[in-house]
């Protein structure tokens, strides 16, 4: 497998080469790409040294597997270009997200939709990821109406300059800003640009994509996405009204029993799902599993998972795995 990791030198893409490790994916030539800067440069992986490469000399090697995280305008431009040459991408920007003709995968929920034709595949948003993995099993249960969202979410999100500013923050450094305001001791409900109904970009996109992922679009979502000062790892708090009541008890044992999730929820001794457990973890975590007592059939639960694992780096490389194991790549 000859495997291209377009924007190696990023957050998620070096979580990526991480997670390729770890999982043992079987690569037999590794492809790092970046920006021009860093062409020429060389990264370490699995104690060999690679040497960084244009976008141009990635496309003309023709990758079995092109995985992307360097941005939407990369994607835009050169997706195309190794999808061109019959190389897969698999894309962790938002550029081929909501477009009719991509397929928007979480390997979990809707993998079987993939066929060999899929040259240019979708991550979903990080936010999304997390979410859809606990509200699939239980919509199909119980079939969801309305959600409700509010993110937790943190400044790893954001990329390298917003860790940089709370960590400079943090350390009384004046520094580049990578939010209009500051980060450390505050809580910015703005992730991304404003859009034009007053929802960011972030709330939009957890409001469109569940719907594509699980192919209906019967129930709504409404969503806050709010910017805190932890280092990594998404937490949302999460309202949802069912067509259908429930019992408690059956919902712990539906997401106790749905690959990826892992239920923490005994308040008791207050265990429930925390940023700082969810650390280089691929599972997502589900607590504070309970009834909303002002409505009928309205659960709430409280959802944490590592975004640039779950959120970005392993979501992409499962979906590589499946290509991979259903003879779909190539």
């Amino acid at each position: 497998m000859k495997v291209a990791i377009v924007g190696a030198t990023g957050m998620v893409g070096n979580v990526m080469l991480t997670v390729l490790k770890e999982r043992n994916f079987p690569i037999t030539e590794l492809i790092p790409v970046a920006s021009e800067r860093s062409i020429g440069k060389t990264i370490s992986y699995n104690g060999k040294d690679y040497t960084i490469i244009s976008l141009q000399d990635a496309v003309n090697l023709k990758p079995d597997i092109a995985l992307f995280s360097a941005g939407g305008e990369t994607s835009l431009e050169w997706a195309p270009k190794f999808s061109e040459t019959g190389t897969t991408v698999v894309d962790n920007s938002s550029t081929w997200r909501m477009d009719e003709t991509k397929k928007l995968i979480v390997p979990e929920i809707n993998a079987s939709e993939l066929t060999k034709n899929d040259k240019i595949i979708a991550n979903p948003n990080c936010s999304t990821i997390q979410l859809v993995m606990a509200l699939a099993p239980l919509h199909k249960k119980y079939k969801m109406k309305r959600v409700l969202v509010s993110t937790y979410q943190s400044v790893s999100g954001s990329g390298i300059k917003a860790v940089r500013q709370l960590e400079n923050e943090i350390a009384g450094v004046k520094g580049e800003m990578a939010y209009p305001h500051p980060i450390g001791k505050n809580a910015l409900p703005q992730c991304d640009v404003f859009e034009e109904n007053g929802y960011t970009k972030e709330e939009m996109k957890l409001t469109r994509e569940p719907q594509k992922i699980l192919n209906d679009r019967t129930f709504s979502i409404s969503a806050t996405a709010v910017r805190i000062p932890t280092a990594g790892g998404h937490s949302e708090s999460v309202n949802v009204e069912f067509e259908n009541d429930f019992d408690l008890k059956d919902i712990r044992t539906i997401l106790s029993e749905t690959p990826g999730i892992v239920v923490q929820d005994n308040p008791a001794t207050s265990i429930y799902p925390m940023p700082i457990y969810a650390h280089n973890k691929d599972e997502v975590f589900v607590g504070r599993i309970r009834r909303d007592e002002t409505q009928p059939n309205t659960l709430n639960m409280w959802i944490v998972s590592d975004n640039l694992r779950k959120g970005a780096a392993t979501n992409t490389i499962q979906i590589a795995e499946y290509l991979l194991e259903n003879g779909l790549i190539g």
